[in-house]
């Protein structure tokens, strides 16, 4: 099974689309993803990432909520 997490854009480099890359908040912790397939996003978008990559954006209340689904499924575990 494979697993994308919702992040936020907090920056933004490269001008070709297919070598654009973002950094990406994931709870305060940053890591630089592809924005190849998203080359629309934008600072302040919200991403679901998998493996490196932006897959697509998603609204802020929607990403809001998978990550309390996520904090709520570690408490099980």
């Amino acid at each position: 099974m494979c697993l994308a997490i919702p992040g936020k854009v907090v920056s933004i480099e490269g001008e070709n689309s297919l070598e654009k890359k973002g950094k990406v908040s994931f709870g305060g912790i940053l890591k630089e993803v592809s924005l190849a397939y998203t080359p629309e996003a934008e600072i302040g978008n919200y991403v679901i990432v998998h493996v490196g990559f932006a897959l697509s954006i998603i609204d802020e209340k929607e990403a809001q909520q998978t990550l309390r689904d996520l904090a709520q499924i570690s408490l099980y575990n």
